[in-house]
């Protein structure tokens, strides 16, 4: 860069010191992502207080960790608050939710088929849960990966099912709850993994791992993982329910067009970016106060993000995931569109920035 002729002397020498500076800053290679010392999968972390609250499984039961920080997290001592002793199986992806002052974990046990939803409760993080209680989810299929939420005064839970009793593909599915414990009504179906992006690695197809959250401008968002969790083409993608919309049908829900966070560009949503550190990011954890997403960021910050993936250069197998802390912001003015479905097919609103 050529410096103006009137500029000179001790003047030229300072102002090309901050140009070379500010170049020097925007050309840097980006901060690598926060990889933790946690050889794990499924974070599930909310914030009470100052405090920051964990859940993962381990040893055939339930561990919670405690720390100051999301960072801290990986290195606090894990406390068992749950142990399998009636034998229910795998025990797969722990959800930790706060609701009326009390904690709830939801989680996955069971064997092939007969994997279904537990929950336990405590009046505390770490200590002092109840025996489980598979929750009675209508039709009772195979199900995972649930979380309860609070939106616009109802309790609901989502997760991730069969439609019937084989492995064909798994869908997302939601209920009311009439309590923390207490499904009422039906379930309806959200999501279906029949977009090419979200259907690049399958046997069966999978939309799994939904977390809610609430946008700047109310609207109700489902973030979820597509692909098989066995291959770095995991990713999170976005539902966004229509403002006013009904949370139970599907038409009021509008898909991103491709992944928001992901290791893979040609599943990438256009004007999203793939990551550079890390292959198959997903099942993740907004880091919310309390868990509740009436404390969902406004727009503007970065807010915390917990997610599993595998570092790049590392061969993608569920033994190499590890936690990661990240960031995430809203992002407006973001079209989803859809062709040959009932009502509007192109909704306009906020989705999501993810960062490594």
């Amino acid at each position: 860069m050529r410096l103006p002729r009137r500029i000179t002397g001790v003047a030229a020498v300072l102002l090309a010191g901050v140009l070379a500076a500010v170049l020097s800053l925007t050309s840097a290679e980006p901060a690598r992502a926060g990889q933790t010392s946690l050889r794990a999968a499924d974070p599930s972390v909310l914030r009470v207080g100052g405090t920051y609250v964990s859940v993962q499984s381990s040893g055939g039961g339930i561990v919670v960790r405690q720390a100051s920080s999301t960072d801290a997290l990986a290195s606090a001592p894990a406390r068992q608050v749950w142990s399998d002793t009636r034998n229910r199986g795998e025990v797969w992806a722990p959800e930790i939710v706060r609701d009326g002052g009390r904690y709830y974990i939801y989680f996955t046990a069971g064997r092939g088929p007969a994997h279904r939803m537990y929950v336990i409760s405590s009046a505390v993080a770490d200590s002092g849960y109840t025996a489980e209680t598979e929750l009675a989810l209508p039709d009772g299929k195979w199900a995972i990966d649930g979380t309860l939420f609070t939106f616009n005064g109802q309790r609901w839970f989502v997760w991730s099912g069969w439609a019937g009793d084989t492995n064909v593909e798994q869908n997302l599915y939601i209920a009311r709850m009439s309590s923390p414990t207490t499904p009422t009504g039906a379930r309806h179906i959200i999501s279906q993994p029949r977009e090419s992006w979200e259907r690049v690695v399958g046997n069966p197809f999978i939309n799994e791992a939904p977390e809610a959250i609430k946008d700047p401008g109310g609207q109700l968002h489902i973030v979820y993982s597509a692909n098989g969790s066995w291959s770095e083409q995991y990713c999170l993608a976005d539902l966004r329910l229509r403002a006013g919309g009904d949370p139970t049908y599907v038409w009021d829900w509008y898909k991103s067009n491709g992944c928001l966070f992901g290791s893979n560009r040609a599943t990438m949503m256009a004007g999203w970016d793939p990551t550079l550190h890390v292959n198959g990011p997903g099942h993740h954890s907004f880091v919310l106060l309390d868990g509740d997403i009436g404390t969902s960021p406004p727009a503007g910050p970065r807010f915390p993000l917990m997610f599993h993936a595998v570092p790049k250069g590392t061969p993608y197998a569920w033994e190499n995931r590890y936690w990661y802390t990240g960031t995430f912001c809203w992002w407006g003015g973001t079209t989803y569109s859809r062709a040959n479905v009932p009502g509007p097919n192109t909704n306009t609103g906020w989705s999501l920035k993810f960062f490594e």
